[in-house]
């Protein structure tokens, strides 16, 4: 079974910057994708970012949506099987538990992301932005 384990959340005010990680367990081939979803007390949960491990161009390979593009950069790190989500520039809005998910199938090249296509998913983590 594929999970995910989110680490890095936390507080920060107007402008901050934080970086969340995601490691993901239970994958028996090393080519994935993994998203960052979110979601606010009261909204639908919303997909920000996604990265496909596997070899192709980042032009393929990376979603952002056009509320997060430019302000987050979402990479694969050292360790295995786990994905970076830096925050630079947060705002009040970016406020929301923010879940990774994990699925060995992906639909390439990547473009705006469904929960029901992930089957991996962490526990969320909580970021918060004030003033």
């Amino acid at each position: 079974q594929v999970r995910a384990v989110e680490s890095g959340g936390g507080s920060v005010q107007i402008g901050g910057s934080l970086r969340l990680t995601c490691a993901a367990s239970g994958l028996t081939d090393s080519r994935y994708c993994m998203a960052w979803f979110r979601q606010a007390p009261g909204k639908e949960r919303e997909a920000v970012a996604a990265i496909y491990i596997g070899g192709l161009s980042t032009r393929y390979s990376i979603y952002y949506s056009d509320s997060v593009k430019d302000r987050f950069t979402i990479s694969q790190d050292n360790a295995k099987n786990t994905v970076r989500l830096q925050m630079n520039n947060l705002q009040p809005e970016d406020t929301a538990m923010y879940y990774c998910a994990v699925d060995r199938l992906c639909t390439l090249p990547l473009g705006e992301q469904r929960s029901a296509d992930y089957s991996g998913w962490g526990q969320g983590t909580q970021v918060t932005v004030s003033s």
